[in-house]
């Protein structure tokens, strides 16, 4: 292995979440709290890019904060219904990143209950620390809060880290601790994103079989 720590995203690098769950999931509660709106997976996604899901709801699409609260609940009902499927070959790089020595962490805007619930399911080892979704804000990213703390649990430097995650949080923290990154390519279906992280990631991995190369001599 080339790196003794594996930071990894959730959503849309190890398991197709946008497109088995936020989405259709997102796509339900418009129908029933603003009926009159269509809104496509692709705009779903873009908005979700930019300006991020919560100003999207809020700012974008005139969403209460009991409208808020609503769509909360339903994402969590549907989300205990289902797990998502991983992408082939990445249950294969975490289970050879461990059987190495290395470590796998896990950075997500998802809650940790999900991230252990999904590698439990589609990995078979759980992560070795977890920063989900319910911390409070300043310890979320695109927050370098998680890779300062693996690094001063750990006793490791940035260069013993890779952040590998498909979006510009994950880029954003790992740029500002001076961490390697590798964007995960293989989620991106709409072009836009596609070209924004090829411009601005150090490295692009189109797909998981490209990644391998990346993390292993």
């Amino acid at each position: 292995m080339k790196y003794k720590c594996l930071v990894l995203d959730h959503d849309d690098t190890l398991v197709r979440s946008t497109s088995e769950i936020h989405y259709p999931s997102f796509k339900k509660t418009i129908e029933e709290v603003k009926p009159w709106l269509h809104i496509t997976r692709e705009e779903f996604i873009l908005n979700c890019f930019d300006p991020g899901f919560f100003d999207y709801m809020e700012k974008k699409l005139g969403f209460t904060q009991e409208e808020m609260n609503y769509q909360l609940e339903s994402w969590l009902k549907y989300i205990a219904e289902r797990i998502p499927r991983a992408y082939d070959g990445m249950n294969e790089i975490i289970e050879r990143q461990k059987a190495e020595g290395g470590l796998v962490c896990v950075v997500s805007h998802s809650y940790s209950e999900v991230i252990r619930r999904d590698y439990a399911a589609r990995v078979g080892i759980l992560p070795d620390r977890i920063y989900g979704g319910e911390e409070p804000p300043e310890r979320r990213k695109p927050s370098t809060f998680p890779l300062l703390d693996i690094m001063e649990h750990y006793s490791l430097a940035p260069h013993d880290l890779v952040v590998v995650d498909d979006l510009k949080p994950g880029l954003d923290m790992a740029r500002a601790a001076d961490v390697p990154f590798i964007c995960a390519g293989w989620s991106h279906e709409v072009e836009k994103i596609a070209d924004y992280m090829k411009k601005n990631a150090p490295v692009y991995a189109p797909t998981v079989a490209s990644l391998v190369p990346l993390l292993f001599e």
